[in-house]
């Protein structure tokens, strides 16, 4: 009698098709739910950062101030810059824009950092908000022109002392040069992270932006 030397073959474990499909269901349900998880710590991250920005631009602010008898920087931002029909209704304040420098530049001496002026949620813009002036900050604000941020420059062409605003905390110096960078793109939906005259920063939406303007900061 003879015996076969041929080991008995061996059956492998695997996965039927039904077991694959729902384990690709069960990943697909939890990216559902973690994706916009992950999206929202992103864009808080974003914010926490461009808020850091804007406490350590109103430091600089602070010793400028200091240093120049409690005056602001004679100086203007980019939308001044380039485009000063924002200011057609003030002609007065429109003629002195081409002989003034930009806050950034103004205050840089005090930051010494390039970056501190750029806002990691900066995505750009087409049109200046609220004037509707077309100004082309793309493919960001910043690599356009150096900086994220805006200026109330009606406090500086008022010339006023800072220790004179009459009401510092709740009056926009800097802000973000767009609300969608931090919130939605719908008119009541968008979000700005802004440094106030007293120093504090927060993020704020379209009504308390709104509040900060002023035609009579002093």
């Amino acid at each position: 009698m003879s015996f076969s030397t041929k080991q008995p073959r061996r059956l492998t474990a695997g996965f039927t098709l039904i077991e694959m499909l729902v384990v690709i269901a069960i990943i697909a349900v939890l990216a559902a739910i973690l994706f916009p998880v992950f999206a929202k710590a992103r864009a808080q991250a974003r914010s926490t950062r461009c808020i850091s920005n804007l406490k350590q631009i109103g430091n600089a602010l602070m010793m400028y101030v200091d240093d120049y008898d409690g005056l602001f920087p004679w100086a203007i931002d980019c939308a001044d810059q380039n485009a000063p029909v924002i200011w057609s209704g003030l002609p007065e304040y429109q003629a002195w824009i081409p002989y003034m420098p930009r806050q950034k530049d103004v205050l840089d001496p005090y930051i010494k950092n390039r970056e501190i002026w750029h806002c990691p949620g900066d995505t750009g813009y087409d049109v200046l908000e609220d004037s509707g002036v077309a100004l082309d900050g793309r493919p960001t604000s910043f690599e356009a022109f150096g900086n994220s941020y805006m200026y109330q420059t009606i406090i500086t062409f008022r010339q006023g002392l800072m220790s004179a605003l009459k009401d510092p905390v709740n009056t926009n110096i800097f802000f973000d040069g767009h609300g969608s960078w931090h919130g939605g793109k719908g008119f009541n939906a968008k979000r700005w992270n802004v440094l106030y005259g007293d120093g504090h920063v927060k993020s704020v939406a379209r009504q308390q932006y709104q509040t900060g303007w002023t035609d009579d900061p002093f």
